[in-house]
């Protein structure tokens, strides 16, 4: 099957070749990451604190599987997803039944799919 010609980061003034619709280049990828962080309140101010870490150890203590993962092959859960998406400073940020306990890899995934903007780009994204 032939393969799909590779377009320039989309950058401008850059040259840079990219695989077909990936947008800019690594460099500038992280160059726009940086400038939308700086703008981004610290996880303190995001509620992710020490009330947070007791419920979050505590919740984890009680679940210690991800429940993401296949039944055959369970991981030891390591972060707490909040399900509502509103994280700990949302109306049920420390509410039990607003809480799942996931592996890293799928906490990964289910933000970048949750998540609108910088991770992935947009609902119809693959």
């Amino acid at each position: 099957m032939p393969r799909r010609p590779p377009s320039v980061c989309t950058a401008p003034g850059c040259g840079v070749l990219v695989p077909l619709g990936k947008g800019p280049c690594g460099a500038h990828r992280l160059e726009a990451r940086r400038a939308s962080d700086a703008k981004r309140p610290s996880a303190r101010q995001r509620g992710y604190d020490s009330k947070w870490e007791k419920t979050r150890k505590a919740y984890l203590k009680a679940n210690p599987y991800c429940v993401e993962c296949d039944v055959s092959f369970l991981s030891r859960a390591t972060d707490v997803d909040h399900i509502d998406g509103l994280g700990p400073n949302g109306p049920r940020g420390h509410d039990w039944s607003n809480l799942r306990a996931l592996c890293h890899s799928h906490h990964s995934q289910r933000t970048a799919r949750d998540q609108p903007g910088g991770w992935h780009d947009g609902p119809d994204a693959a």
